[in-house]
């Protein structure tokens, strides 16, 4: 089983490392296998949802629950992110497996519940045969007889049809992940030229800050008073030292362009985009708080709309 695991990653993982994933997908695939016999058919379901790690979860027939670990390992050739479900509907001889009728366990427990209804004075319900049949054993269905070796090559059959189901579902994964791309390509363009506008809108601040405090004084002092215009320079030196964001608007285009570089780069990029929309909206409330001018005040709030929008679609991706 371990060779067969290396031909996997040889095969199935290769051209997958540049594209960017959505963590959400569904694929299904048949599959079969001639025995010395008998012949064997199968169906599998995968299923994934978005998750912090891999977590793969199995539902298989009993003769193959041994499988529950290889199978996880071959998931994790091929996907690195999300939690996962695969169903395995598992059938022989290429018809619906064959029903046993326990007719020795069924008349113990018709009796017994006939006994229990006829002494309850009304209380059960009259006992029915489709309730019988419920019961765990009184019904059972006739597994597939394989031997030793045949089993081995079984498993290995299902192995390999296992990881290219995970493709299948890597493949649509990557097709609602170039969506994903997309958006977010387009919503941090909105933040690029927005962080632009507040670049420029900042450069005018001084200027404008002083005029403020130039009328703001004014209407403080008497008509007979005056201020003299290095003092008034001082003033504004200070004021504008208290709400420079120019440091602010560095490591927003910094970061802008660290994302852009993850999105042309591709792959696995969902943690680390996770984390710089942590840096992006810390800078965003910095120059928020800073702000000195409703304008600049207004751009930082359309910021951290756009960074949320743009965290929001980050979450889904590998």
């Amino acid at each position: 089983m371990i060779v067969s695991i290396y031909l996997l990653k040889k095969v199935y993982i290769g051209d997958y490392i540049l594209n960017i994933s959505s963590m959400t997908g569904f694929a299904r695939k048949n599959g079969s296998y001639s025995g010395n016999a008998e012949e064997y058919s199968w169906i599998w379901e995968v299923k994934s949802v978005n998750g912090k790690g891999l977590d793969l979860k199995t539902k298989l027939p009993p003769k193959f629950e041994s499988l529950g670990v290889v199978l996880k390992n071959t998931a994790a050739e091929v996907l690195h992110r999300g939690n996962i479900s695969a169903f395995l509907e598992f059938s022989s001889g290429g018809e619906a497996q064959k029903v046993r009728i326990n007719h020795d366990l069924l008349k113990e427990l018709a009796a017994v519940a006939i006994s229990l209804y006829e002494n309850s004075g009304g209380k059960l319900e009259k006992p029915s045969s489709s309730a019988l049949l419920g019961i765990k054993g009184a019904v059972e269905t006739e597994d597939y007889a394989a031997d030793e070796e045949e089993q081995k090559k079984l498993e290995q059959a299902l192995v390999f049809s296992f990881a290219e189901t995970c493709r299948l579902l890597k493949e649509a994964r990557e097709s609602e992940g170039d969506k994903i791309k997309e958006m977010l390509a387009d919503i941090l363009v909105q933040i690029k030229e927005t962080t632009a506008k507040a670049e420029e809108l900042a450069a005018g601040l001084p200027e404008i800050l002083k005029q403020k405090l130039k009328e703001q004084i004014a209407a403080l002092l008497e008509p007979t008073e005056g201020i003299g215009e290095e003092h008034l320079a001082q003033e504004a030196v200070l004021l504008v030292n208290r709400s420079d964001v120019k440091e602010e608007l560095d490591r927003l285009k910094a970061h802008i362009r660290a994302a852009e570089d993850m999105l042309e780069q591709g792959g696995t990029i969902g943690r680390r985009l996770d984390f710089l929309c942590q840096e992006l909206n810390r800078e965003a409330n910095t120059l928020c708080s800073k702000s000195a001018d409703i304008g600049l005040t207004n751009l930082g709030m359309n910021l951290k709309v756009l960074i949320e929008q743009f965290r929001e679609q980050v979450q889904n991706i590998e």
